[in-house]
């Protein structure tokens, strides 16, 4: 049976944490350990984690970020296989057994991702997102047309060393950097299924549009810096594509100089998105009506 360790990066998440590390405790696929790294939390997290006792490894350091907590967990841990998990996310109880499952089924994988639903505050269910796909997605990444949370992930320990671990100057689209450089160098798996519960609260880093705005397009700078006549052929969709989530973020949050700033920048690279704008207000009737 291969060895797993799961790596929690924490940060002023004593309201969530417990539940996530219950989370990953109860998984049917029993870890071989589960690391959390306190990340310079100012508020209860320490006195949650110590209530834990030797069920898990706590480490402390000055907060330096998520990426960075996440590697600190990735090289002290001693499991062949990595599998991190936000703090204020929840695992369903198969999800491990079902990953490492594919990995046994192709152990050529660089990662294994999984579908998710997010809920809100009152743990009602938002949305589900299923069909994401495997095999080699790098082209569909860098398309934006594949989204990879950090929770959502196992990775073979030897392939984080490999690619470098995340890049800890790019929140929040570290996830994104870190499962693209893997996807450009190994096939990914995905299972089907919902394993992951992403919570959204009004404490999540991606309620801050602009360091999102900031994060994607510094991230995609970083993809396109490689001279491949073949990832260069995708530039002006790809950063139309971004620069037009972006305008999506700030029109639902009613904030319309965003909005036109970023939809003007999407329709220079690529004009076919004034095709997507009508959409907008249809989207947000729809979920609001979901709701």
């Amino acid at each position: 049976m291969k060895t797993v360790s799961v790596v929690i990066p924490t940060y002023n998440h004593a309201a969530y944490i417990r539940e996530a590390i219950e989370s990953a405790l109860a998984q049917t696929y029993t870890p071989l350990e589960v690391i959390v790294v306190d990340d310079g939390s100012t508020d209860d997290t320490p006195r949650v984690l110590a209530g834990f006792g030797d069920r898990i490894r706590a480490l402390h350091q000055q907060n330096a970020g998520v990426g960075a907590a996440r590697n600190r967990g990735g090289r002290e841990a001693r499991g062949e296989y990595l599998a991190f998990l936000d703090s204020d996310d929840i695992w369903l109880p198969d999800k491990l057994a079902l990953q490492m499952a594919e990995l046994e089924r192709d152990p050529a994988l660089g990662l294994v991702h999984c579908a998710m639903q997010s809920f809100d505050p009152d743990g009602r269910v938002i949305d589900a997102h299923l069909g994401g796909t495997g095999g080699w997605i790098a082209v569909d990444m860098l398309r934006y047309g594949q989204a990879i949370s950090g929770s959502k992930m196992v990775v073979p320990k030897r392939v984080f060393e490999e690619v470098g671990g995340f890049d800890p100057t790019l929140p929040p689209s570290e996830d994104w950097d870190f499962c693209y450089r893997i996807a450009t160098r190994y096939p990914v798996g995905y299972v089907d299924r919902v394993l992951l519960r992403y919570r959204l609260h009004g404490g999540g880093i991606h309620l801050n549009i602009p360091r999102l705005a900031s994060g994607m397009l510094r991230a995609l700078d970083k993809a396109f810096a490689a001279p491949d006549p073949v990832i260069q052929s995708h530039r002006r969709y790809s950063y139309g594509r971004v620069h037009m989530i972006i305008a999506g973020c700030y029109y639902q949050n009613r904030d319309l100089p965003g909005f036109f700033r970023h939809l003007m920048k999407s329709l220079r690279y690529d004009p076919r998105n004034i095709t997507h704008v009508a959409g907008y207000p249809v989207r947000l009737m729809l979920r609001a009506i979901s709701r």
